[in-house]
């Protein structure tokens, strides 16, 4: 998560993307759910890859982070990637907690998935269908197994794209593969590529199979994001779970789920939803909200918004729609 989130901007100025609330939770901690739900083992840690405070990481985001992975019962541990030097540079600032099984994931990207690791397999790449596969890398099939890995074909080979979720039986392996890449220089693009370590790994003879996926959900961009926001909430009513907090106060108000409303939220002469979520302690005032994710300590009012991204401490009062602004802003 070392990225500084530019297409994301400007949510991502004062909040790295990853920490980005999506139906109340950071789009990291949803995405570590996420793959305990495929992998079905315990977690023993979470290693946090992120970028220099002066690329835009607040002082407070390794607490933030720690705090994640001790709500999964798991340890938590924050490298820094200093420099801009690939996915496979990106990992290998995580050496001192690359051993054993683990998961490698790129955390711009949400999934739902019903799939069971094949433990006689050396890996696992996550991978979902496409209608443009020219604008992904995407891997080609032989009886379950994956033979090889094309990035971004001109030509059609597959319309299976990776989605930034990899799965290896051997981090050690994977360890001395990376190194391998930086003590010889083999760059590509300038950067340490992921898939050229894949690419080795598989002529060394090792079995990688694909992990498929139900529904894949990217924030890398405003109106996905907010797109993301509504599946999630989706999912979150079908499984029956409740994310309108307790103390909500309504005055001549509505909530048509499904919608997040966090603590400390009042709502006056105010109808949203569905797909909305408004974070903590925010004030919506002769609005009416759908399709909309906004955060925390918002204050709204005489709006009528859908698909819709509100900041931080942000402050609006007009009758545009499709807005997007960030944290501290005040449109009044």
């Amino acid at each position: 998560m070392a990225g500084i989130g530019s297409r994301l901007r400007p949510h991502t100025l004062t909040v790295p993307k990853p920490l980005t609330v999506i139906a109340g939770k950071p789009i990291v901690q949803r995405l570590v759910e996420d793959i305990a739900s495929v992998i079905d083992e315990k977690i023993e840690e979470i290693a946090f890859v992120i970028g220099p405070r002066t690329k835009g990481f607040p002082s407070n985001t390794e607490e933030k982070l720690l705090k994640i992975a001790k709500e999964l019962g798991a340890k938590g541990s924050v490298y820094v990637q200093e420099e801009a030097l690939g996915t496979a540079h990106a990992i290998y600032c995580a050496k001192q907690s690359l051993s054993g099984p683990c998961v490698v994931a790129y955390a711009d990207t949400l999934f739902k998935a019903d799939f069971t690791l094949d433990v006689n397999a050396d890996g696992a790449i996550w991978v979902s269908k496409v209608a443009n596969p020219s604008a992904f890398g995407v891997v080609k099939l032989n009886d379950g197994v994956i033979t090889d890995f094309i990035e971004k074909p001109k030509e059609f080979v597959s319309n299976l794209a990776i989605i930034g979720i990899y799965y290896f039986k051997d981090g050690d392996k994977l360890l001395e593969e990376i190194q391998y890449l930086i003590d010889n220089d083999l760059k590509e693009n300038n950067e340490y590529q992921l898939t050229n370590v894949l690419e080795s790994l598989k002529e060394q003879g090792a079995k990688f199979v694909p992990g498929t996926v139900n529904a894949w959900m990217d924030c890398g961009k405003k109106d996905p994001t907010v797109d993301t926001n509504k599946e999630t909430l989706g999912f979150e009513h079908k499984a029956g779970n409740n994310l309108v907090s307790d103390d909500v106060v309504l005055e001549n108000s509505e909530i048509i789920q499904p919608c997040f409303v966090g603590k400390n939220v009042v709502l006056k002469n105010t109808k949203i939803g569905p797909y909305v979520s408004i974070g903590a302690n925010s004030l919506v005032n002769d609005s009416t909200i759908i399709n909309s994710l906004i955060q925390e300590n918002v204050e709204i009012s005489n709006a009528n918004l859908d698909n819709a991204m509100i900041g931080n401490y942000a402050k609006y009062n007009g009758k545009f729609t499709s807005i997007s602004i960030g944290d501290y802003t005040e449109l009044i």
